[in-house]
């Protein structure tokens, strides 16, 4: 077997750069009576391991600092108000407890649902974890561990309710896992052989988490089964993108053999525009690369390409974020949402508020609020035209509202209805076109690409000047290029600091009419 200790050569860029354009398409492509039957069965609610295992961290830090309370009031013997003083110190067992499992890899989810007699390591945890906090009693307490005796509470009932919860859990796993109710989804891309044996590797794995939901391959049925190892073929390469944007899949698993780079690449040229982890299946490569390229489900080797932005805990965090801050700015902003919708119901006559489709999050169609800026009878809902420099389409406080941006504020509606994001990727209306009558698809290559996180009311773009009307191509390229780097390093601190700086870069605004 071969050993490369090169990078991996799937990487966006070089995706990107490959020299098979590939143009997005607003058009849905026609899937077959079985496809769109089997994207209906996919739409149920269901959770990842890994949100599974975040969550249930949570709860069992809740549940030791609830024990550790309980135990302090009815053993420690002290008056109540000492719970207070000693608050800090049951948060910071409860932490080490938690961590302590974390290390012992306690939320696997092998381990979760694993045999029972493997409690004893939780058990052994948790025990560590209340030794160290009476190690740290005795060294900065001038009684030592006396007056303590609800640490020996504190460690039983701990220990017995973890155990207890992890039988609980360990019971709904399995159910769970029979319902469809915990999986990662995964699409087959590319049939045959190299299909059959990838899935017959995953069934045969006992901490397999994945729900192969079908097979796409391009492929006729001469060289690609109609049926591989018992799941059938769904249709295409065009026609697995838009079933992806039909139900919730979390996973592509590419099974071509890693030789036949050119086809590879070709491939993922329409493939990375979606919001999945794209897996490369190595299970019989003849190449080896480097430990830190592959990811493992059971003994079966993937090799990870594209990982989804914003996954689980991230797209929890962000949403929070929004919700909180939409939420505030709806209060604050007030008597401006008052005056503005004062003034455009006094300059002309019409609604005050327009909507437009965009694109939204995995080209889903959305209805995004704006104030009205244009005169009613002279509204572009489609945005066959766009607006220009002195456009006599603007009314006079349209033309103020859209240089300050302030026609933008009903969007925080749509944050809250969760079709927008406060930072994110601007978004271009469905059939939006530049000054030069070309779309957008046209112009930029893998445009969709952008669509892998909720749109934004700002974003990176935004405060390095890249707004307004796009007269050029390489304007929209800009965007594209500020959307991806936004899109491959996102951090809360990052939308924190997109938000502080909109403000800032409204007043050197150049190009918004």
């Amino acid at each position: 077997m071969a050993n490369i200790d090169d990078t991996l050569p799937f990487t966006r860029d070089a995706v990107r750069r490959f020299q098979a354009p590939v143009r997005g398409s607003s058009e849905p492509v026609e899937l077959s009576a079985l496809a769109r039957r089997t994207a209906e069965q996919l739409k149920e609610d269901f959770i990842t391991p890994r949100m599974l295992s975040g969550l249930w961290r949570g709860f069992e830090f809740l549940l030791l600092v609830g024990v550790g309370a309980l135990s302090w009031l009815i053993l420690s013997g002290a008056a109540d108000d000492g719970l207070v003083e000693d608050a800090g110190l049951l948060i910071a067992g409860a932490a080490v407890g938690v961590t302590a499992l974390a290390f012992a890899h306690g939320y696997d989810l092998a381990f979760l649902r694993g045999r029972l007699t493997l409690l004893w390591r939780v058990a052994a945890g948790w025990g560590l974890a209340v030794c160290l906090v009476a190690i740290a009693l005795f060294a900065l307490s001038s009684d030592g561990v006396d007056g303590h005796g609800w640490l020996f509470g504190w460690y039983a009932g701990g220990a017995g309710t973890l155990c207890l919860g992890r039988i609980l859990l360990r019971a709904n796993i399995k159910r769970w896992a029979r319902n469809g109710r915990m999986e990662r989804r995964a699409l087959i891309v590319g049939g045959g052989g190299n299909a059959e044996a990838l899935i017959r590797s995953l069934e045969m794995q006992p901490d397999n988490d994945i729900r192969i939901c079908g097979i796409f391959d391009d492929r006729d049925d001469r060289r690609s089964p109609p049926i591989v190892a018992g799941y059938p073929k769904l249709g295409t390469i065009p026609e697995l993108v838009e079933f992806a944007r039909l139900t919730r899949i979390d996973m592509l698993i590419v099974t071509l053999p890693l030789s036949a780079e050119e086809r590879l690449l070709s491939l993922l040229k329409h493939l990375w525009v979606l919001p999945l982890d794209i897996r490369l299946s190595a299970h019989s490569a003849e190449l080896k690369f480097r430990p830190r390229t592959y990811s493992f489900v059971g003994q079966v080797p993937l090799i990870d390409v594209f990982d989804r932005p914003l996954a689980d805990w991230d797209g929890i965090v962000k949403r929070v974020f929004d919700v909180v801050v939409a939420a505030a700015a709806l209060v604050v902003l007030s008597p401006v949402f008052l005056a503005t919708a004062l003034a455009i119901k006094l300059d002309s006559p019409g609604p005050i508020i327009f909507r437009q489709k965009r694109h939204g999050f995995n080209n889903q169609i959305v209805d995004v609020w704006k104030f009205r800026s244009l005169h009613h009878a002279m509204s572009d809902p489609d945005a066959k035209t766009i607006v220009t420099k002195d456009d006599k389409r603007v009314t006079r406080v349209g033309r103020f509202i859209r240089k300050s941006s302030i026609d933008e504020l009903p969007q925080l509606v749509n944050v809250l209805r969760g079709e927008l994001s406060l930072v994110g990727p601007r978004p271009h209306a469905v059939v939006a076109k530049s000054s030069r009558n070309e779309t957008f698809v046209e112009i930029v290559d893998g445009y969709f690409g952008r669509h892998k996180v909720k749109p934004g009311i700002t974003g990176w773009a935004q405060i390095h000047g890249w707004r307004g009307e796009i007269d050029e191509p390489e304007k929209l390229k800009k965007r594209f290029e500020h959307d991806l780097y936004y899109i491959e390093n996102w951090s809360l601190l990052l939308d924190i600091y997109i938000v502080l700086m909109t403000p800032i870069s409204l007043l050197r605004a150049q190009s918004a009419y």
